[in-house]
């Protein structure tokens, strides 16, 4: 059974930073390719970013785009995500997630085999 434990949500100002934590136990966290989703109130949960396997790729929706950063660290069994230049829209439960299948369809939820429990971000104005 895989696990994946979130951290490093809070509470930050608009124009602030924050950095994502999510560790990944059960399995050789090397053998999949990682994605960061995130749900608002009454929204459907959005892709945000991805991470092949080895870290050499990587996949971003366009509203993060040059304000998030995916990485990963496969010694600690980890994927981060750097949130900079926050902003109130930005606020929601952010949820990791791990893909045995190939790089492909990062966006899709369904694609995904596990899911962690989610932590919140709230960015104030």
């Amino acid at each position: 059974q895989v696990q994946l434990v979130e951290s490093g949500g809070g509470l930050v100002q608009a124009g602030g930073s924050l950095r994502l934590s999510c560790v990944v136990s059960g399995r050789t966290f090397s053998g999949y390719h990682m994605g960061w989703f995130r749900q608002s109130p009454g929204k459907e949960r959005e892709f945000v970013a991805a991470i092949n396997w080895s870290g050499v790729t990587t996949a971003y929706a366009d509203f993060v785009k040059g304000r998030f950063t995916i990485s990963r660290d496969n010694g600690k069994n980890t994927v981060y995500l750097g949130m900079d230049s926050l902003k109130p829209e930005d606020t929601a439960v952010y949820y990791c997630a791990a893909r045995s299948g190939p790089w492909s369809n990062m966006g899709l939820k369904r694609n995904y085999d596990y899911w962690g429990q989610g932590t919140q971000v709230t960015v104030s104005s």
